[in-house]
């Protein structure tokens, strides 16, 4: 079992595409998103352990330069497309 974080990250304006590329290389960082809106990216973090996301979110990933402000969200459950529809579907007849 894996513990999930999402960091949320403004960047520099200048150094959004290459903080990405860094970002995403780092071992544990699964997904590196460029979004619209108050934050520039979206990181998604997997490790097996609370201690492990530390280490990758506060000592890796703000190692890299262009790291104006991050957030960090702890994921405490996942929900994936099957269990929405089958959420969705509890007590429809057929």
């Amino acid at each position: 079992m894996s513990v999930t974080a999402v960091v949320l990250i403004k960047a520099r304006t200048d150094q959004i595409n290459e903080l990405a590329q860094v970002l995403s290389n780092i071992h544990g960082v699964t997904d590196v998103y460029s979004v619209a809106g108050r934050y520039d990216l979206v990181a998604i973090v997997q490790a097996q352990r609370n201690e492990d996301l530390a280490q990758i979110i506060s000592v890796d990933m703000h190692k890299a330069a262009g790291i104006v402000d991050s957030e960090t969200l702890i994921a405490f459950r996942t929900f994936r497309n099957d269990d929405v529809h089958a959420g969705f579907a509890l007590g429809q007849n057929d």
